[in-house]
């Protein structure tokens, strides 16, 4: 087709999957297809680091201070997490489970 590429040949983005569906339109939202077959620059809504860093700080043992919303702050090292909770592990002081909405921040030791 005069050298043009029209998006179905040729192209490693093309996705056959999206055939018949109705095209999203770059009038809303940002990142709208500019033609040029590039993907949209919008950030996936979801990255996964605070489950790498979790688990980083779990193998490390590493100790953490965290600071919960109400501005108390706790120390020892998370043994477990969930997707609502952590498991604080302290010295000569009971264990907790803290959920994850009550944390304001946490930091190593």
């Amino acid at each position: 087709m005069n050298g043009k590429n029209n998006g179905k040949n040729g192209n490693p983005q093309y996705k056959p999957k999206n055939v018949g569906k109705k095209p999203q339109g770059g009038s809303k939202g940002h990142g709208g297809n500019s033609g040029g077959g590039a993907k949209s620059s919008r950030a996936p809504e979801q990255t996964f680091e605070e489950v790498r860093y979790l688990k980083y700080l779990i193998d490390q043992a590493i100790p953490v201070r965290i600071k919960l919303r109400d501005n108390t702050e706790v120390s020892g090292t998370i043994e477990y997490y969930d997707r609502s909770f952590v498991r604080l592990t302290r010295d000569n002081e009971p264990n907790l489970f803290i959920f994850k909405h009550e944390i304001k921040y946490l930091y190593e030791q």
